[in-house]
């Protein structure tokens, strides 16, 4: 219930390239953290620790997998989002991962696998009923990755939630399709969107802090989009359109 949580909330969306040594991101992520220690909600961008380094997975799922236990020893009372390679079963998924408290508190691997990424080929895909919306100290939270934010499928499963979160590896060509999907998923679900997308140059930034009256923080030229979600935004336009 809205009426548990504070009336906003200090976050920021990270809107970063991917170097190619894995340290150097890791290490890119826990300065942005400590620098960031006033934001109660950080996202990163869509396995920005190692990008899709196709040719070396099991290596870019072994530093994952360290990278996490470093990030939930350094993640206290914010609330940490980003996707990661991981080993699962006799295979490779790219997992979302909220970290809060020290805890890994909600893992989502992507479901809609994006072909002319060939992320089919060398992927796993999660499963559809997975994706739903998830609870963290009475805020409503749902994670969409990337290709998924085109499915309206999805958008219905997610309804009613406060905050959508979404690390994104959203092509450049693409870009003016990443604005008005996320735009209109604040406005369609009235809520706030927070999108955190790749700035590689083949990527489309446009990390921003979307409101649910679709007014947009964004700054393509920036590393930290910072701004604010005020819960009285999201009560005051669901009362005053009333979805029936």
């Amino acid at each position: 219930m809205i009426s548990m949580i504070p009336k906003n909330m200090s976050v920021a969306v990270l809107n970063l390239p991917s170097a190619k040594r894995y340290q150097e991101n890791l290490d890119k992520l826990l300065t942005i953290i400590k620098e960031q220690d006033d934001k109660q909600i950080i996202v990163a961008p869509e396995v920005f620790l190692t990008a899709y380094d196709y040719e070396h997975l099991s290596t870019a799922a072994m530093f994952s997998a360290k990278a996490l236990k470093i990030l939930k020893q350094e993640v206290n009372e914010q609330i940490l989002v980003l996707t990661v390679i991981l080993e699962e079963g006799d295979g490779f998924v790219n997992q979302a991962v909220v970290i809060h408290k020290h805890k890994i508190v909600q893992r989502q691997n992507k479901v809609k696998l994006f072909k002319l990424g060939d992320e089919d080929l060398y992927l796993h895909a999660g499963k559809k009923k997975k994706i739903m919306p998830f609870e963290i100290e009475g805020v409503k939270y749902a994670i969409l990755i990337c290709f998924e934010l085109r499915f309206k499928e999805l958008w219905k499963q997610i309804e009613g939630v406060d905050i959508v979160l979404i690390p994104a590896r959203w092509g450049l060509l693409r870009k003016k399709h990443l604005e008005i999907l996320s735009s209109a998923l604040a406005v369609m679900n009235q809520c706030y969107v927070l999108l955190s997308n790749s700035s590689d140059d083949d990527m489309a930034s446009s990390s921003s802090i979307i409101s649910p009256n679709g007014n947009r923080v964004i700054d393509d030229s920036a590393e930290v989009i910072e701004g604010v979600v005020d819960f009285r935004e999201i009560k005051k336009m669901r009362r005053y359109i009333v979805m029936d």
